[in-house]
C-alpha cells in the first residue's frame, strides 16, 4: 500500500459515504412515515385523551402537520447540523440517547465480534488441517447447527440452562439489580452479565467464519505456490501459517468488514431476549412508540458505523494482502 495514495483515497471514499448515507437517511424517513399509526395516536392512547383536538395539538407540536416533503427537508436540516432531534417519549435529546445507549451495544457487539472471528478462524483451520477426519465432521456438524438456529431460540435456551436449571449467570440486564459495586466488582459484575448475550450473538457468526475459513484454507492448499513451498522442505506448520491461512483470510476480512455492521442490527433481538439496554433495544422500543426521531437517529448511527466498517475493511485488506493498492 502506498501512502501516498491514502488521502486521496480516503477523500474520496468521503464522498462516497456521504452520498450514501444522505439516501440511507431520505429512503428510511419514508419508509418510517409510510408505516401505520403516527407519533400523536400512540401518546394520546397512553394518556387516555385521543380526541382530534388533542390529536390536532400533538401534531402541530412536534410538526407532523406540515406537508411530508417539508418534513423531510427539515430533518435533513437538522440532520447536516448533527441535530438529530428530539424524543417525545423519552424527553430528550436523540443525539443524547444514543450516546447514553451506545456504549452497551458496542461493548456487546464487540465482543461478540471478537468471539466470532477468533472462534471460527481457529475451528476452521482446525477442520482444514484435518480434513476429512472426526474432528472435521465434528466442527462442520456444529457449525452448520448454530448457522440454522435462529439467535433468539439460542439465547432462549442459553438462559434456561445456564440461569434457570444451574444458576450459574445471570438471565437480564446489564447490572445486578440494587447492587452498589464499584471498581473491579463492578467490572466483573458487567462481564457476568455479558457472557449469555455474547455468546448467543456470536455463535451464529463462528458458524460462518468456521466454514469460510475452512473452504477458503482447502482452495489455497491447492495452489501452486503452496505446493512449491512444500517441495522445498518448509515445514508444515509454517506452510500453514504464513501461505495457506495468510491468504485463506482475505475473503474472511471481507465478511467480517460487512458483517461488523450486521451485529449492530443484529443485536436487537439478542438485546431485547436479555433486556441489554443498548440501541438495539432502544430501537425496538421506539419501533412499538412510533418514536419517529429516535428511529431515524438509531438508523443514521448504524448506517454510519457500517460505512466505517468498510472503509477499515478496504485498508485492512491493503495491509494484509500487499498486492492490494489503494486508489479509485
Amino acid at each position: 500500500m502506498d501512502p501516498s495514495r491514502l488521502p486521496a483515497f480516503l477523500l474520496r471514499r468521503g464522498i462516497k459515504a456521504a452520498i450514501v448515507i444522505l439516501a440511507i437517511i431520505v429512503s428510511n424517513f419514508f419508509l418510517i412515515h409510510a408505516a401505520p399509526g403516527d407519533p400523536a395516536s400512540v401518546m394520546a392512547g397512553q394518556s387516555g385523551a385521543a380526541d382530534e383536538r388533542y390529536l390536532a395539538q400533538l401534531r402541530t407540536q412536534f410538526g407532523l402537520d406540515k406537508p411530508l416533503l417539508e418534513q423531510l427537508w427539515i430533518y435533513v436540516r437538522g440532520m447536516l447540523a448533527l441535530d438529530l432531534g428530539y424524543s417525545h417519549r423519552q424527553q430528550m435529546g436523540v443525539a443524547a440517547l444514543i450516546w447514553q445507549r451506545l456504549p452497551p451495544t458496542l461493548l456487546l457487539t464487540g465482543v461478540a465480534f471478537a468471539l466470532a472471528i477468533s472462534g471460527g478462524v481457529t475451528l476452521g483451520a482446525l477442520a482444514a488441517r484435518r480434513v476429512g477426519t472426526w474432528a472435521d465432521s465434528v466442527i462442520t456438524v456444529i457449525a452448520l447447527t448454530f448457522y440454522a438456529t435462529p439467535i433468539f431460540w439460542v439465547g432462549l435456551m442459553l438462559v434456561l440452562l445456564f440461569s434457570v436449571v444451574l444458576g450459574w449467570l445471570p438471565s437480564f440486564g446489564m447490572n445486578s439489580v440494587g447492587a452498589d459495586l464499584h471498581g473491579i466488582a463492578a467490572v466483573l459484575d458487567v462481564g457476568r452479565h455479558l457472557i449469555l448475550p455474547a455468546l448467543t450473538l456470536g455463535l451464529f457468526y463462528v458458524a460462518v467464519y468456521a466454514r469460510l475459513t475452512r473452504a477458503t484454507m482447502l482452495e489455497v492448499a491447492d495452489q501452486d505456490f503452496v505446493k512449491t513451498a512444500r517441495a522445498k522442505g518448509v515445514p508444515e506448520g509454517r506452510i500453514l501459517r504464513r501461505h495457506v491461512l495468510r491468504n485463506a483470510l482475505l475473503p474472511v476480512i471481507t465478511l467480517a468488514g460487512i458483517q461488523a455492521g450486521q451485529l449492530i442490527g443484529g443485536s436487537i433481538l439478542v438485546e431485547t431476549v436479555f433486556a441489554w439496554p443498548g440501541i438495539g433495544r432502544l430501537a425496538f422500543e421506539a419501533l412499538l412508540a412510533r418514536d419517529y426521531p429516535v428511529l431515524l437517529g438509531v438508523f443514521f448511527c448504524t448506517s454510519a458505523m457500517v460505512v466505517i466498517f468498510n472503509l477499515f475493511t478496504d485498508l485492512l485488506y491493503a495491509m494484509v494482502d500487499p498486492r492490494v493498492e489503494v486508489q479509485g
